[in-house]
């Protein structure tokens, strides 16, 4: 029988049929991968919707994963917060305008805003408004030209005291709390005209039945940047650390950024970071021990309320007192919160998280208010927010703002201190 012999077409047709079948695997590959992917979609959407009893898109799932505060200060980077911080000797934590993470916009001492004074400024009338990251945004905690609300408010209104123009000092940080805002008054004292102190939320979480803790134990971004945590802990710190900014990296990618699984991927990491003990320890001096509390006064609840109360009650009148000292103006002002004093829309209540601190927050604010008999003038502001029925809250404590950093409830609460203020220290209103 004759061979058959193979031509020129012959061999093209079979390297055809071969690049054909090739194609064809590379195909079937990419759509079971695509399939595959798909099918973790759809069974992350399921999860997520008989968890939350509703459909939610991954971008605003991505979202409630850290509050406003700390998405302005990472917005548009892979940076996490904690990279923004730096440590300080007396206040514990600022920020830092070093690269990569720095923000160009923190000042002098390290915090948003203009630069503080070293001696007073004759040109202005300068009030430090003290407190945590309430007061730093309604100070200005974003970048230039950001409102500079209760400052707008004082210079477009009121007349100060030495006729100059006003100048509001940013003197409040993310997780600040008494005796922060004390000591970085104490601080700087000397250099300014008029003291403002904004804060309790950050405070009240002292105030839960079982903390163990001193109102003065500085919250977790101190452990963070403070060298305490490379002892015994460091391994886990540092694990803590490498998920943290991974779960960041990932919610920062334009398409994973808007996948469901992504997103639980992200949640999962986060929650395995926040998960690692740092701090445990086996040493007899620890962070937790110095500020510790006695066994006997933490099982008695009412006489545990009564320290912590007591504390927070020291470090405002010693505000008052050294103000009244180097002869400036103060006042005091407990801020809001969701958890009372306002009809929260369905979009807060999305966003606002537990509420049931509601009696105890009460409660505390009714024992600061009397520090009015001590001559302190002290002003609750839990009722600023009762006539509104648009969303004024972002979060659990911060407001909302607009693009350009437009904020219903940071502008009502400029009004309302600029008004109480005026009223306080006797301001003549413009014309």
């Amino acid at each position: 029988m004759a061979l058959r012999r193979y031509s020129p077409a012959d061999s093209f047709r079979a390297d055809f049929y071969a690049m054909k079948q090739r194609i064809f695997g590379w195909i079937s590959a990419i759509f079971g991968i695509v399939l595959g992917l798909a099918a973790v979609e759809i069974a992350a959407v399921a999860w997520l919707y008989v968890e939350d009893g509703r459909y939610t898109p991954a971008a605003a799932l991505f979202e409630p994963t850290q509050n406003t505060y700390l998405r302005d200060a990472t917005k548009g980077t892979t940076c996490r917060y904690v990279d923004t911080l730096y440590p300080h000797p007396y206040v514990g934590f600022v920020h830092h305008a070093n690269p990569p993470c720095g923000q160009p916009w923190v000042n002098n001492i390290g915090l948003y805003g203009p630069d503080y004074p070293t001696v007073r400024n004759p040109e202005r009338y300068t009030v430090i408004l003290s407190g945590g990251s309430v007061a730093s945004q309604l100070a200005q905690n974003t970048a230039p030209p950001a409102p500079r609300y209760l400052e707008e408010e004082l210079n477009k209104n009121y007349v100060s005291p030495n006729g100059k123009p006003w100048l509001v000092l940013n003197g409040g940080d993310g997780a600040w709390k008494e005796p922060q805002p004390f000591i970085l008054f104490a601080m700087y004292a000397s250099s300014v005209d008029a003291v403002v102190n904004l804060g309790g939320f950050n405070e009240h979480y002292f105030f839960v039945p079982g903390t163990e803790e001193r109102l003065e134990r500085p919250l977790s971004n101190f452990i963070e940047v403070n060298p305490f945590v490379a002892d015994e802990n460091f391994g886990d710190a540092a694990i803590g650390w490498v998920m943290g900014r991974l779960a960041g990296s990932l919610a920062a990618m334009p398409v994973l950024g808007h996948s469901h699984a992504a997103y639980m991927v992200v949640r999962g990491i986060e929650q395995a970071a926040k998960g690692q003990d740092i701090f445990k320890s086996t040493k007899k001096t620890t962070l937790n021990s110095i500020f510790r509390m006695p066994e006997e006064i933490r099982r008695d609840t009412e006489r545990a309320f009564a320290v912590q109360l007591g504390l927070y009650q020291k470090y405002l009148r010693a505000t008052e007192i050294l103000a009244r000292e180097y002869n400036l103006k103060s006042a005091f002002f407990i801020q809001p919160a969701p958890a009372y004093g306002k009809v929260l829309t369905d979009e807060e209540k999305r966003v606002v998280g537990d509420l049931s601190y509601r009696d105890i927050y009460r409660k505390m604010v009714a024992g600061l208010l009397t520090l009015r008999e001590r001559g302190l003038a002290i002003y609750d502001l839990g009722d600023i927010f009762a006539n509104e029925k648009g969303t004024i809250y972002a979060d659990h404590i911060h407001y909302w703002r607009d693009a350009e950093a437009e904020s219903p409830g940071n502008r009502l609460m400029a009004a309302r201190i600029a008004a109480q203020l005026a009223e306080t220290w006797g301001l003549q209103k413009k014309q």
